[in-house]
């Protein structure tokens, strides 16, 4: 894997004092704890399309959508000038090979979700800012989160990992890109995928199968919208169970009855909620090293990122 993963992300949330009081929202889990694997590239869509330090506060009015940008006092109308910056921002964005993107939640040119809109009474949370709009409709299926919501720690998860898979796929495009390389590559994600979406999965293997009759650029265009998608869709205690059984069946000939049962009363654990995937994951890790499955060893989804980060920890 390349040595820097490149994520944009708010410039406030870096610390940069770029916010509309002369402030910033410094967020340390992403500069201390993603910041050790991940290349940031700041960006402030309100000072980057020339406004100044402090500036008046504004909102999202009007139709949520397609809101304009207006200041809260003077009800200036910096739709238009936001949108000029945000079309020429996401062309230049091209070249920073990003497979993230953190955005800062509630700004009405970066919130992701939920941004209020204002229609003349009672806001409604049903807008986006207009920066974050331009940015995933210019690349809908890159990995995009609020930071906010990376408190939840099966979003956390989800992001991180779909971040680590892109920069994977990223790097399979840069080498040979043969049939044989990317049946690899499916191999070694099948259990991933499939704790992610049995379905595309299968989908996915039906792709594969066919591609020696389809152009390359059209199998690998398929094949990623496929894997970002599949990747999108949350791993669930169901889904992770039914793989850490059909891995277990690796095993069938080699535990011995103590070890069928202690991994089954685990198992059965897990799947009660009452340990987290890291459990299970750890003693099956353990078995992969001591009868040396080659297989199994090559799985992505026994380690999708590095184990600083302490996914995989919650129940």
């Amino acid at each position: 894997m390349s040595k820097h993963i490149s994520v944009g992300v708010s410039a406030c949330l870096l610390g940069e004092q770029v916010r509309y009081d002369g402030g910033h929202k410094h967020d340390h889990y992403i500069t201390d704890t993603l910041g050790r694997f991940f290349r940031f590239v700041p960006v402030c869509p309100e000072v980057g399309c020339g406004l100044p330090i402090p500036r008046e506060a504004m909102r999202l009015e009007g139709d949520p959508a397609v809101p304009r940008l207006v200041t809260n006092r003077t009800k200036i109308d910096l739709t238009e000038r936001m949108r000029e910056y945000c079309q020429g921002t996401v062309r230049d964005l091209e070249k920073e090979d990003l497979c993230g993107f953190i955005f800062k939640k509630d700004s009405p040119s970066s919130g992701l979700f939920r941004v209020k809109v204002y229609t003349g009474g009672m806001p409604s949370k049903t807008g986006r800012g207009l920066f974050a709009e331009a940015f995933v409709r210019h690349f809908p299926l890159l990995p995009v989160e609020e930071e906010g919501r990376l408190y939840d720690m099966n979003i956390r998860e989800n992001f991180i990992e779909r971040v680590f898979a892109f920069r994977d796929w990223k790097d399979f495009l840069l080498g040979t890109r043969g049939m044989a390389e990317l049946v690899d590559f499916h191999t070694r994600r099948k259990l991933q995928l499939m704790a992610h979406s049995p379905e595309i999965y299968r989908e996915m293997g039906r792709l594969v199968a066919e591609g020696k009759s389809l152009a390359r650029g059209e199998l690998l265009d398929r094949y990623q919208e496929l894997l970002l998608r599949a990747l999108s869709l949350h791993a669930t205690i169901k889904k992770n169970t039914n793989v850490l059984s059909h891995i277990m069946g690796y095993f069938k000939r080699q535990l011995t009855p103590e070890e069928k049962v202690e991994l089954l009363e685990i198992l059965n654990s897990y799947h009660g909620g009452l340990v987290p995937l890291i459990v299970p994951l750890t003693l099956l890790k353990h078995y992969v090293r001591k009868y040396d499955q080659e297989y199994l060893r090559n799985q992505t989804y026994l380690s999708p990122h590095p184990m600083e980060l302490m996914l995989r920890n919650h129940v």
